[in-house]
């Protein structure tokens, strides 16, 4: 077939897509402001502190769960590296399996131990358990996981779309309980025991704690620090992140399927033959939790991703203590792509706030607010 017909018939196809589509956008809802969401009482904030306070040890022992095959960058590591800054309790990374656990959108890291390994070493499991957005749900040794910390009396915490997974473990069968926008109609759908809460963007209860959006990381884990060690040391480590106040206030109704989100995504979509590509160098001590929160913001544009380079081949160890695994090695001089706007000395909450108005600059604001919506982040 001649490559005008083929063009041609691609054309059509994407033109009938464009058409069905264009009925489904029509029905979605037009944007609108936030509202104002009244403070979270203070006697809900003591229950909340209180319902996360060590389980077992004074030096809590927090293990952070990523499967191999596919864990959410941020859910992973943002709860890593902040927990790890704060000093507070003992802090492991863990795989599945061994080698190199896969992060989506990007990132590639090598896990501190295996959750045999982890057993073997404490046999009284953790204290807390974090439980990332992973690429399964049902991964059988995910979930026996999981339910065996909780039987061990572990706190279970769901960020983002590992609540699903919580979910799927049984853990959350009549508890209150919140996930990601997105996927919050299908996980009440598969378990309509769950009862759902707006309006907060981390829902604690004895035992389990589920968060909103990607971001949500950020608010769950200082008040779980704040839970650990009190008010002071939660405020020093909200410093050095660049954030003035965390708690669980949130408007729910802002992120939601709206037209101007569907229109940008899949003009971004169709857009394929205009694609960026942005490197990062990965240093010794490079801070986990910005690299990870500025490539992954620039990874859901629909219009560029972001992969990492090392100058010397090996894994590279982050400000505390991930091992990194580079996309590729190689010099600087060597570099083809463009790369990523330089991050580093910025406090993780600057930097992607300041990510987002790079986004908005070079591809419009429209692209930005779809980053935001993705990671349930209100712009500041």
């Amino acid at each position: 077939m001649p490559i005008s017909l083929i063009i041609r018939s691609a054309l059509g196809v994407v033109a009938i897509l464009l058409a069905a589509g264009g009925i489904w956008i029509l029905t979605l809802p037009s944007p609108r402001r936030n509202s104002a969401v009244p403070p979270i009482p203070k006697s809900e904030v003591e229950v909340t502190l209180a319902a996360l306070k060590p389980p077992k040890r004074q030096r809590p022992l927090i293990a952070i769960i990523g499967a191999n095959a596919g864990t959410e960058v941020n859910d992973y590591v943002m709860t890593y590296g902040i927990l790890r800054r704060a000093e507070v309790a003992d802090v492991v990374a863990l795989g599945t399996t061994s080698g190199p656990i896969t992060l989506y959108p990007v990132l590639k890291v090598q896990s501190q131990a295996t959750i045999a390994e982890f057993d073997t070493q404490h046999p009284d499991g953790a204290d807390y358990v974090i439980v990332p957005a992973m690429s399964r749900d049902d991964d059988p040794a995910v979930l026996q996981w999981i339910k065996n910390q909780s039987a061990k009396h572990a706190t279970i915490i769901g960020v983002c779309a590992g609540a699903k997974i919580v979910a799927a473990a049984g853990l959350l069968d009549g508890k209150r309980a919140t996930t990601h926008w997105y996927y919050l109609k299908a996980m009440l759908k598969k378990h309509p025991s769950i009862r759902y809460v707006a309006d907060r963007r981390f829902v604690v209860e004895p035992g389990i704690a589920t968060t909103t959006g990607i971001t949500a990381a950020m608010p769950m884990t200082l008040t779980l620090i704040e839970a650990i060690a009190g008010r002071d040391k939660a405020e020093a480590v909200a410093r050095s992140l660049g954030v003035a106040e965390w708690n669980a206030r949130h408007d729910s109704s802002a992120f939601k399927f709206t037209r101007p989100f569907a229109l940008t995504a899949m003009g971004n979509k169709l857009a394929f033959w205009n694609r960026d590509e942005f490197t990062v160098e990965l240093t010794s001590g490079i801070d986990e939790v910005s690299l990870a929160i500025v490539a992954d913001a620039w990874s859901r544009t629909y219009r560029s991703h972001a992969v990492t380079f090392s100058r010397t081949a090996g894994a590279i160890e982050t400000r505390n203590g991930l091992r990194l695994i580079p996309d590729r090695v190689l010099e600087t001089s060597a570099l083809k792509q463009e790369q990523l706007p330089d991050f580093r000395g910025q406090p993780p909450a600057e930097a992607l706030d300041k990510t987002l108005d790079a986004i908005a600059a070079r591809y419009g604001a429209g692209t930005a607010n779809l980053v935001a919506m993705q990671l349930e982040y209100s712009r500041r």
